[in-house]
């Protein structure tokens, strides 16, 4: 198995598994967290004896999202990029090869780029506890794109105020509206999204692959949308966009100015 900085890659039997591994940082994402998980996601993809997989963090949470200091104070040139890209159609997931069925399992918190991941997985497993945020708003930064895979499977207002608002909601919630297959008491998610996936295994693999290659298209064509809508606005650039970074790093409320 491939070595990398910010995750691993392992496989028990037909069942790979991606670990998130930045527990001192909540698991946030930074640049070298996006091409790590684009490879391991391709070895997984490519991994002729991995059937299903699960993706889960280490520590005390999934993922809390974005390392502000990193991607949004001390911005690299990638970090600006992607920034100016937005959340690519084809990204991750809806760039596969193989089409075989991802499950999240996720505890703690899944916010922002945490929850868009969980967001793209076929099925999710939470744990009690888990707060799910789309949190990219309290950012300065546009959010339709996690919008766009929710909406897809959970129709509900709830997912506007969550994008509107980028206050969290609890897994609770939303495995009443739809979106989480499992909600398990705390420190259980791991274990059930094993139970889930022995039974994606005793199904014919290749019907399972028809499947989630079309459920996955029920977010892409939205996620293309928001993202053509959303490039052209440069949230950014804005004066509110470095404030949201600005106030959050130095632990102080914000001044937004709407410019």
């Amino acid at each position: 198995m491939t070595e990398y900085e910010t995750l691993t890659y392992d496989r028990k039997g037909k069942i790979g598994y991606i670990m998130i591994n930045r527990p001192d940082a909540l698991n946030s994402v930074t640049d070298q967290f996006e091409d790590d998980m684009e490879e391991a996601l391709l070895e997984f993809d490519i991994d002729e004896d991995a059937w299903v997989c699960i993706l889960y963090g280490t520590g005390r949470c999934f993922c809390a999202g974005a390392d502000i200091k990193q991607r949004f104070v001390n911005m690299t040139p990638q970090s600006r990029a992607r920034r100016a890209r937005g959340n690519s159609p084809d990204h991750r997931l809806g760039r596969s090869i193989n089409w075989k069925p991802v499950i999240a399992a996720v505890h703690g918190y899944a916010l922002g780029a945490g929850m868009s991941m969980a967001a793209e997985c076929d099925l999710i497993v939470a744990s009690e506890e888990t707060l799910f945020g789309i949190t990219e708003t309290k950012r300065g930064v546009p959010g339709g794109g996690v919008w766009a895979k929710v909406s897809a499977f959970m129709p509900s207002k709830i997912a506007t105020e969550m994008l509107i608002t980028g206050e969290p909601i609890s897994a609770g919630e939303l495995y009443r509206l739809g979106l989480i297959n499992r909600l398990v008491p705390t420190g259980k998610h791991l274990e059930a999204a094993e139970e889930l996936a022995e039974k994606l295994l005793k199904t014919p693999p290749l019907a399972s692959r028809a499947g989630v290659r079309i459920t996955r298209r029920s977010w892409l064509h939205s996620v293309a949308d928001a993202q053509m809508y959303n490039q052209p606005l440069k949230l950014h650039l804005s004066e509110d966009f470095q404030e949201a970074s600005k106030s959050f790093v130095e632990k102080r409320p914000p001044e937004y100015h709407a410019r």
